[in-house]
Parts: C-alpha cells; sequence; structure tokens
C-alpha cells in the first residue's frame, strides 16, 4: 500500500503579479485615474486653451496696427520687459503670432507644469498617505503601476491640450499664427508639462508627505522661471539653457520653428521619470526617502494650542506662497516706471485705466496689477480655508476631535490661519511691489501708497474664507465650488477691466468692492462691511460643521 503526499505550492505573494511584472495593472489604474479626474483634468486643459485663443483674440483687436506692436517692441526690449516675458529674438518679427510666443509661453509653461505636478501628486503620494495605494497593491498590481498610470495621464492630458492649442489657433484665421507654427506652440506646453511631470514623479518618493512632493515640485518649476528670467536679461543667455522653460521658449515659435530644443526636453523627462522608478525601490509604501525627522520628546507649548498645530500644518505652503507673492511684486514693479510708455498707444487698457482714476498712468496700472497679486493670495487662502476638509476626508480630524477640542477651535484655527496667513501675504506683496515700485519710477512716496493698497484687500481675502467654510460646513462635498471666486476675480476684476464688463459682474466678486488703491481714494465704508459680511459667512459655516456628522473615506 503507498501513500501519495500531495503538495501545495504556496500562493505568490498578492502584492507582486504573476512573473513578476512590475506594471501588471497599469493599464486598470490609468482608467480608474481618467474616471476619477473626469471633472478635474477637462476643467483644467479647458481653462488653459480657452484663456490661450481669448488672449490671442485680444492681440488681434488690441495690436491691430503695426505701430501699437512697434511700440510693444520698444517697451518689451527691456531687462524689465525681457525678464516678465521671453527672449528678445522674439521681437525681430513681432507679428501675432510671435507675440503670442514671447509673452505667454513662459506664464503658460507654469501653470501646464502645476497641472502635471498635480495629476502626478494626486495619483501616487496621495494614494499613499492616505493607504488607498497598500490596499490597491495586495491585490495583483505591480509596484510600478500607480507612478506609471499617472505619468501616462499626465502625458495624455498634455498632449491632448497640445492639439487642442494647435488647431484652435490655427483655427482663428490670425496673421502670423499659422497651422505649422500653432503645432509647435502646442507641443512646447506638452514638452515643458511633461518634464515637471517627471520632476513630481522624483519629489514623490522623496517625502512621504503629498503637499511636501507637491511644494518641492513646485519649488522646481519656480527656479526654472527665474533661470529663464535671468538668462532672458543677460547678455549670452547662458543660464536660460539650464530651464526647460527656456528651452521651450527657444523653439521661437511663430518666428523660425525649431523643434530641436523639444528633444532636450524629451530626455529629461526619460531621465526623470527613469530616477523616480529606481528611488520607489528603496523605500517601503507610504514612506519617504526623506527619513522623517524625530520630534521633541514633548512637544511646544504652541503645538499644544489648537492655533500654533493648526500653523504648523500650514508652515511650507505660506512660505512658499510668501516668497512667491514677494518675487511677483518685485517684478511687476520693476516695469512701473514704463508703465506709461508700454501703455500709452493701446486704447482699450488706457480706457480702462481712465476709468480707474489716479494722478498718474502708474497708480492706475498699479491697482490694475494689484487685482492680480490679490488674486494669487486668494488662492492661498481657499486652500488653506479647505485644509480641514482635507483632514476631514483623510481621518486625521477624527482622532483630535476625539479628545477635548471642540469643533469650532479646531476649524477656527485653520481659519485663523488662512485669514492671518493671507493678510501677511499681501504685506509681502505690498512690500515687493512698492520698494521695486518707488525705484522704478524714483518716487518714494508711491511705497507706502502701494502697502496700503495691497492691505486694502485683506477684507476681500477674509470673505473668501467664509465663502470656503460655508461650503465645507453645509455642503462638505462640494467644498471644491470655493475655487469659483479667484476664478470669477481674475476674469472680471482683470479682464473685465479691459473687455468693459458691466458693473453689476463686478459687484458678484468681493474683490470688486474694495477701493482701487492708490489710484482711487480711501472709504472705510467697504472694507468695514466686507469685514462684517466675511464675520457672519464664518459663524455660519461653523454652525453648519456643528450640525453635520463628520465623513470619513
Amino acid at each position: 500500500m503507498t501513500t501519495a503526499t500531495a503538495t501545495t505550492q504556496a500562493p505568490a505573494p498578492a502584492g507582486a503579479a504573476a512573473g513578476g511584472n512590475t506594471l501588471a495593472g497599469t493599464r486598470t489604474l490609468i482608467r480608474f485615474n481618467l474616471r476619477r479626474d473626469r471633472v478635474r483634468l477637462p476643467v483644467w486643459i479647458l481653462a488653459l486653451f480657452l484663456g490661450t485663443l481669448a488672449t490671442a483674440g485680444n492681440y488681434k483687436e488690441l495690436y491691430a496696427d503695426p505701430k501699437d506692436r512697434a511700440g510693444v517692441v520698444e517697451t518689451m526690449d527691456s531687462p524689465a520687459g525681457l525678464a516678465m516675458s521671453g527672449p528678445r529674438h522674439y521681437l525681430d518679427d513681432y507679428n501675432f503670432g510671435s507675440m503670442l510666443g514671447h509673452q505667454m509661453l513662459g506664464f503658460m509653461a507654469v501653470l501646464v507644469g502645476l497641472m502635471s505636478v498635480l495629476i502626478i501628486t494626486r495619483h501616487t503620494r496621495t494614494e499613499e498617505e492616505t493607504n488607498r495605494a497598500e490596499l490597491v497593491r495586495s491585490t495583483v498590481v505591480g509596484r510600478h503601476a500607480h507612478l506609471a498610470a499617472a505619468l501616462c495621464v499626465a502625458v495624455l492630458a498634455n498632449l491632448v491640450l497640445a492639439l487642442l492649442l494647435a488647431f484652435g489657433l490655427s483655427g482663428m484665421g490670425i496673421d502670423g499664427i499659422d497651422l505649422s507654427g500653432s503645432l509647435l506652440y502646442g507641443f512646447d506646453h506638452a514638452a515643458v508639462g511633461i518634464v515637471f511631470a517627471a520632476v513630481a514623479a522624483i519629489t514623490a518618493q522623496i517625502t512621504a508627505h503629498s503637499r511636501g512632493a507637491s511644494g518641492m515640485a513646485l519649488a522646481v518649476i519656480g527656479v526654472a522661471y527665474v533661470l529663464r528670467a535671468a538668462g532672458d536679461v543677460g547678455s549670452n543667455g547662458a543660464l536660460s539653457w539650464l530651464s526647460p522653460i527656456g528651452w521651450v521658449q527657444r523653439t521661437y515659435v511663430y518666428v523660425d520653428n525649431r523643434w530641436w530644443p523639444l528633444l532636450l526636453c524629451l530626455a529629461l523627462a526619460v531621465l526623470c521619470a527613469a530616477a523616480g522608478f529606481v528611488l520607489s525601490t528603496r523605500r517601503d509604501v507610504g514612506a519617504g526617502l526623506r527619513a522623517t525627522r524625530l520630534g521633541r520628546p514633548v512637544a511646544s507649548d504652541a503645538l499644544g494650542r489648537p492655533f500654533g498645530f493648526a500653523l504648523r500644518l500650514h508652515r511650507g505652503m505660506l512660505i512658499g506662497f510668501g516668497a512667491g507673492l514677494f518675487l511677483m511684486g518685485v517684478m511687476y514693479g520693476s516695469i512701473l516706471g514704463d508703465a506709461e510708455d508700454m501703455l500709452q498707444d493701446i486704447d482699450e487698457i488706457q480706457e480702462a485705466l481712465q476709468e480707474i482714476g489716479g494722478a498718474t498712468i502708474a497708480e492706475s496700472f498699479a491697482s490694475m496689477v494689484m487685482v492680480i497679486i490679490t488674486v494669487v493670495a486668494v488662492v492661498y487662502v481657499v486652500m488653506a480655508a479647505l485644509r480641514p476638509r482635507a483632514e476631514e476626508t483623510s481621518g486625521r480630524a477624527e482622532p483630535l476631535l476625539a479628545t477635548g477640542l471642540s469643533r469650532t477651535r479646531w476649524v477656527g484655527s485653520h481659519l485663523a490661519v488662512a485669514m492671518t496667513g493671507g493678510t501677511v501675504l499681501l504685506l509681502l506683496a505690498g512690500l515687493g511691489f512698492g520698494i521695486s515700485g518707488a525705484a522704478s519710477t524714483g518716487d518714494s512716496g508711491l511705497f507706502l501708497k502701494l502697502v496700503g493698497a495691497a492691505l486694502a484687500y485683506a477684507p476681500a481675502l477674509w470673505v473668501t474664507v467664509g465663502v470656503a467654510v460655508v461650503f465645507f460646513g453645509w455642503f462638505p462635498r462640494a467644498s471644491a465650488a470655493a475655487w469659483i471666486v479667484p476664478v470669477y476675480a481674475f476674469v472680471v476684476g482683470y479682464l473685465g477691466q479691459i473687455l468693459q464688463f458691466p458693473d453689476w459682474m463686478n459687484n458678484l466678486s468681493p474683490l470688486g468692492h474694495v477701493p482701487q488703491l492708490p489710484a482711487a481714494d480711501l472709504s472705510w465704508t467697504p472694507l468695514v462691511l466686507l469685514t462684517l459680511i466675511a464675520a457672519a459667512l464664518v459663524w455660519l459655516g461653523l454652525e453648519g460643521f456643528r450640525r453635520r456628522d463628520l465623513e470619513t473615506n
């Protein structure tokens, strides 16, 4: 009698695909990511696409006369003008196409880079931070599938934007904007976007937090922009060749139409993406390559209080926005002395400046620029005011509220940081604008005027915080609707002045009720009313949050 002993093979680890395929499940994750971003991505792409088409159409209306374009060339052919736009070679033949490439390509590269960075961090580091990646990888999903899927979605989004720009611009029938140049213009956007997506693939491996990964990648974008600006001002432009933004600008779209600089972008993107995959194998899921710094055995007194703890959470973002807004103020202030020469032949802008008022063109132009600066600060306060929503959905709020900390004090601490931080950002922007503006115009009295003009927008920022907390308190799933405030404020507050939108549209924006200093006289009544409205909205939002249940994913 024989006995057969059956042996069963142990199953392969769930996290590894059959055959050790580290990319298993990538196609499924791509479909899943596209479904999750079915609203977010179209909004990004359409906003960039329609914004570019609107700008190209405005160029045709504003600079129809060749003399107008010649005047712009004289203004742009200065260190400040080149730093704000692009290399001097575009000025040799300043038609509508070269004007679009010169003035918009560098600015759009930053926005496309921002879109790409957020795509990568959302589908990689955020997934690990919320522990969803570990759950997904317990199935038949390869180690590199999450990063590969995120990169594929970023590449797809940039290519769709590139094709829309190419065929949209070429179909407008504007002189100087042809199909071949528009194809290059579109793929300039795709190339720089893919580069910064690959950069984010590296930063997502370094830190264990999504905000840190996004912040480092955005810092790289900022450095690239500064290198580009410094190189364009310099005599030989060497520094611009250290920046991907400088590479795409040196395709000289609509002028020379050189495609070969895009090969540099492709090479850098491949290297960075490969580095991201390699680095991902040197860390655990949910961890970062940078070791978490051990804290003190006992928390400081500040961290033991809600406001101090919230400030610690917002610290990195606040520092980044502060540096960016100060630099933005300095750059706009540097061209304030040339504002009159730059704008004297543009009838539409002259009419808008006359409606603003002001003793000088510089003051009127400063009032218009202050709207742009304030919109950037509004972006910060929306992000800061919605931070409690992220804490709630990630499950980090529930343990805090299980202690003696009340809901009102917890949310109120984040709102206090948002409102105080937004005011500090306005102060920093005003200081940069005032120092540089006073130096460029030679008017020392303009310094205090510009600082005061920036601070006058603080109540409008507080109203924005109130709107965000109302959505968070009563309609948490619709919290993202708070982003309507900065978008609407920019469209109506800046473009509306040039395109002569009706007054009632401007009145719907909190920024529309702020006196346009330094051109207008200071009026305290609207500022007091905005402050009272902000207080009422904050109270209403807190009351809504106190009445509803917590939501966790």
